[in-house]
């Protein structure tokens, strides 16, 4: 190893930390669901106010509750339940979906940290 490989291995190793704690750190608490019914409806719910409802896609309705800042799948006609066994979504970015019944739901907020999803 030359000694310029050597200073861009310690560059390397010192920025690092430093782009991942900015780009994927601090998990900011979101204050909007954006649900999307591929092909229907866009609907942007406060996560403010707790509520229960039902966002109806091509299966059939899917239930959300939110509570305390944070939302959830609570039933959905799908068969695998991934939705509803991804839980409560809080941070800032998170997202989940209900794929056989084509809705999406996504978190934003002020601090929206980058995933392997990019909108």
């Amino acid at each position: 190893m030359t000694p310029a490989d050597r200073i861009v291995v310690f560059l390397a190793v010192i920025t690092l930390p430093f782009l991942y704690i900015h780009y994927w750190g601090g998990n900011q608490a979101g204050d909007m669901a954006k649900i999307i019914v591929t092909g229907g409806s866009e609907l942007l719910i406060p996560l403010d106010q707790d509520k229960v409802f039902a966002v109806k896609g091509p299966l059939g309705e899917s239930t959300l509750e939110v509570l305390d800042g944070k939302i959830r799948f609570i039933s959905s006609p799908c068969q695998g339940k991934q939705c509803i066994n991804s839980g409560w979504l809080q941070a800032s970015g998170a997202f989940t979906a209900c794929l056989p019944n084509r809705i999406s739901l996504y978190i934003s907020g002020k601090g929206n940290t980058f995933d392997t999803i990019n909108f």
